[in-house]
This record gives structure tokens, C-alpha cells and sequence, in this order.
């Protein structure tokens, strides 16, 4: 078998067939035989927490949004992407997209931010998720929608999609020189922090203005606020203890409450990290990516967080329960769990079968990936059961995603079950689920990562091997020309 030929979901056909191969991967991820529909599912369910009710347990994650304009404001791509998440059936809709809290805390160019200018148009797309919400199910009930705040720290690249313009947290001695950050430029100090507090307030309560039900205090993904959570060697009031590290959110949360009483509050948090990866150079040729490896590190990897310091390659739970509890003690019950960084290793964040542009093709087979996630949620949920807690990772299941999120929410390994990069393809999956309908098979996404490959590149986001919309657009062909030189689909 060559790197990364993992046996593909649809070769396994049967739920039968992928307990099988599960078996041959020593994996003991939960499958359902049958999924169940109507008001009995255990997908259909409603929860209850924070006053908040939520009418089922399939969900929609949030995702780097990559089509607004320069300005911040959304484009009609972004409303079509809205109303469709509107129409998916889901009633816990986690933000739809990552939302700057500043111009130059953005991802890419063409990511949302929140501004006086900017406030009407993100209030109105929340409007319209609402709208389309009510047309395809008859009512709005059980519908409860976030906002996901940010700032994009060392991935920041707010003018030109081909340059990092970095804000960093602390010296990384691997991101650093992975990602080209200046030795002579510095770190964000003290005051620059203090200040980025300032706008997480503002945009909170601008959050509040539109409509929202909670806002995201987004701490995942190598993003800053989850950068500053690995700051062990950081010097300083946000750097070192836990304690310290935490301390940003404190803050934030203490001024939203002070300016924006009753609105909830979420975190997303990569709960767990590992090393970053690159693609094996001895396994690498021209125009063909190897498989990932783990970069070189010797002593006490003292640079991330829920990581195994003595072994980078494995993670540690010690402290995001720790932090789990301090969320606790604040009141903070909406928690979304991930892992990982799509930047640096995107094998842990987001299980494939085909890397993007800029990745590795799997060093393990992606059902490994799926579990990981499965495992760490359900510790964590077992730790903490009176906190909602929403998964995260489960697209590479494809067309047994339905049977094993039934079983983890049977199972009480979670509350509900996030979908991401699949509602891309398949919008209104999660109602065909619950409603009994079906899988509509030729709609699933395959993990082909044309999603991350196009807007790293410069390209608008969306699905383009099988939305229309995209598939028909000229970025598409751009997008194969892209491909085709890195084989990697």
C-alpha cells in the first residue's frame, strides 16, 4: 500500500464493513446499525443550557469565511452560504464564519469584521440564515445562532492573500521559521493585548445589537487567543502560569458583561495540539506531496497547548480541563471543542484523504483522526456534564457520519455534533437525517480539501467539485491548474 492509500469510506459500503476495518485499526469509534428519524431520534432531542434550548443535536461549525469584501461587509456569496446554513435543518448554528474584531486582525482579505460599517450587513446576515430557517422548516424554534470573534495572530494576512502580516503571541522556534516571521520584529506587547480587549468588547456588543445569541471567544486553530494559551515561555501578566495565559478571556468576558448584559458567551478551544507536521522530504518528489511528519524537537516542547511536552506527538488533557473548569467558574457553559491548527497540522484539525496545496497527504489513516477528536470530547464531556459541549471533525465519515453521531450523542460522548467542510456539498444534510430522508450520497463530501486549497491560493471559498455555484465559476479552472502539479486529487 503506497502513502496515504488508506481504504476510501465508500469502499467499506456497509456499516458492518467499517466496523471491519475499524477493528484492523484497533479504533473503537461507536456505529449505529440504523438511524433513527422523527421526534424519537436521538438526533432530534432538543437541550437545554444557559436558558438557551436548542431544538436537535446535529450543529454547524464555524469556518473561515473567504468571500466578503475588502471592506469587511459580505458579499451575495456569503448571504447564499448564510440562508443555506439557514436551510440545513440544524438548530445550533455556531457562528457560519469566523468574524474579525479588527481590520488587521483578519485571515485573509476577504474576511468579515465587525464595525460600525460592517454591523448592519452582519446583522442582516443573521437575519437571513433566520429567514431561510423558516421557510424550509416552518418556524424558527429551538434556533439558536452565534457569532465566532477573532483575531487572526500569526496567520493574520488582512491586505495581500499571499503574505503573512504576523502578529504573534511569543518566539515559536518552529512556526517562526516555518512561516517567515522577522527575528527582529517583536512580539505583541502588554498594551497591544490590553487594547485587543477593548475591541472583543466593542464587537461584542455590536454582536448583541444584531440579534445574536451568544458570541465565540474563538481559541483554536493557532489563531492568537489559542496562541496565547501555549504562551508558557511568554514573559509577563499573559504569559506563563495558566493563570496568566487566561487572563485575555478574563478580561474580555468581564467587559462584554459589563456592556452587554444577558448576551451568552462560547468558546471554541483546540483542546488539544500536537507538533506541527510537514510533508516527509525523503518520500516527497516534483509535484507530488509526501506524507506528513512530525518536525524535529529535542528537550521539552514547551510551545502549545494540551500537548505532551516530553512527547509533542501526543496530547495532554491536564490542562484544558483545567480550563474547561475556569470557563466553568465564570458562568461560561457553551464550550466547542477541535484540535489543532489547519496550518500546521491539518491531518488532527481536519481528517482528509487529500491535503491542501500547502499540506501533506495523511500520515495515518483519517479514521484515526476522526477518533482523537470522538476520544477527547468524550473526556471531557464525561469531566464536564453540566457544560454543552459541541464536536467537531466528523466529515471524513461521510456516509456513515449520521450512524456514529447518533451514537455519541446516545452515548452521552457529546451534546451535539458539529458539522463543518460537509455542509459545504451537502447544506441540508443534517435535515435529511433527522427527517428520515436519506443519505444523498452523490452530495457527500469526499474530502478532497479543494476548500482550503482555493483560498489559500487566492480563490473564493466554497465547494467546487460539486456546488454548481462554484463548480461553473472561472475560479475553477484556475483551481485544477492549481492542483494538478501537487497531484493531490
Amino acid at each position: 500500500m503506497k502513502f496515504g492509500d488508506f481504504p476510501k469510506i465508500q469502499s467499506l459500503h456497509t456499516v458492518a464493513g467499517l466496523r471491519a476495518h475499524l477493528e484492523t485499526l484497533g479504533l473503537d469509534m461507536p456505529c449505529d446499525d440504523i438511524v433513527e428519524s422523527g421526534p424519537h431520534s436521538p438526533l432530534a432531542q432538543p437541550i437545554t443550557c444557559d436558558g438557551l434550548r436548542i431544538g436537535n443535536r446535529l450543529g454547524i461549525n464555524p469556518m473561515e469565511g473567504w468571500d466578503g469584501q475588502s471592506d469587511g461587509n459580505p458579499t451575495e456569496n456569503t448571504y447564499r452560504r448564510w440562508r443555506r446554513f439557514g436551510e440545513s435543518g440544524s438548530k445550533l448554528i455556531w457562528g457560519c464564519e469566523a468574524v474579525a474584531v479588527r481590520a488587521d486582525g483578519r485571515a485573509n482579505p476577504r474576511q468579515l469584521y465587525l464595525a460600525d460599517h460592517t454591523e448592519s450587513s452582519i446583522a442582516h446576515l443573521r437575519e437571513q440564515l433566520v429567514a431561510s430557517h423558516k421557510a424550509a422548516m416552518g418556524h424558527d424554534d429551538g434556533l439558536v445562532i452565534g457569532l465566532q470573534l477573532t483575531h487572526s495572530g500569526r496567520f493574520c494576512k488582512p491586505n495581500d492573500n499571499t503574505r503573512f502580516e504576523s502578529a504573534i503571541a511569543f518566539r515559536h522556534p518552529i512556526l517562526d521559521r516555518k512561516f517567515h516571521y522577522p527575528n527582529d520584529r517583536p512580539i505583541m506587547s502588554d498594551d497591544d493585548l490590553k487594547h485587543l480587549v477593548d475591541d472583543y468588547v466593542r464587537a461584542a456588543k455590536q454582536a448583541q445589537n444584531c440579534g445574536y445569541d451568544f458570541v465565540d471567544i474563538k481559541h483554536c486553530h493557532g489563531y492568537l487567543l489559542h496562541e496565547i494559551l501555549a504562551g508558557h515561555t511568554r514573559p509577563g501578566p499573559y504569559g506563563g502560569s495558566l493563570e496568566n495565559r487566561t487572563r485575555i478571556l478574563r478580561e474580555i468576558v468581564d467587559g462584554i458583561r459589563a456592556v452587554a448584559p444577558g448576551l451568552r458567551i462560547g468558546v471554541r478551544l483546540s483542546a488539544i495540539d500536537l507538533i506541527p507536521f510537514h510533508a516527509d522530504p525523503a518520500r516527497s518528489t516534483p509535484g507530488n506531496l509526501g506524507p506528513g511528519m512530525p518536525d524535529s524537537f529535542d528537550g521539552p516542547y514547551k510551545y502549545a497547548f494540551g500537548v505532551d511536552q516530553a512527547n509533542p506527538a501526543a496530547y495532554d488533557l491536564t490542562e484544558p480541563k483545567a480550563f474547561l473548569a475556569m470557563l466553568r467558574s465564570m458562568g461560561i457553559l457553551l464550550v466547542n471543542i477541535t484540535a489543532g491548527s489547519p496550518y500546521y497540522n491539518p491531518h488532527v484539525t481536519r481528517p482528509a484523504s487529500y491535503p491542501p496545496s500547502d499540506g501533506y497527504h495523511p500520515p495515518e489513516d483519517p479514521l484515526a483522526g476522526v477518533m482523537r477528536q470522538i476520544e477527547v470530547v468524550r473526556d471531557l464531556k464525561q469531566a464536564f456534564p453540566d457544560m454543552l459541549i459541541m464536536s467537531s471533525g466528523f466529515t471524513y465519515l461521510q456516509e456513515f457520519l449520521p450512524n456514529v453521531a447518533q451514537a455519541v450523542v446516545r452515548k452521552g460522548w457529546t451534546d451535539v455534533v458539529g458539522i463543518g467542510r460537509m455542509v459545504l456539498s451537502y447544506h441540508d444534510l443534517p435535515r435529511d437525517v433527522i427527517e428520515g430522508r436519506g443519505i444523498q450520497k452523490k452530495r457527500l463530501c469526499r474530502t478532497f480539501s479543494d476548500c482550503t486549497t482555493a483560498p489559500r491560493n487566492g480563490l473564493v471559498s466554497g465547494c467546487y467539485p460539486l456546488d454548481a455555484l462554484y463548480k461553473q465559476s472561472a475560479d475553477f479552472k484556475t483551481l485544477a491548474a492549481i492542483k494538478k502539479p501537487a497531484k493531490i486529487a
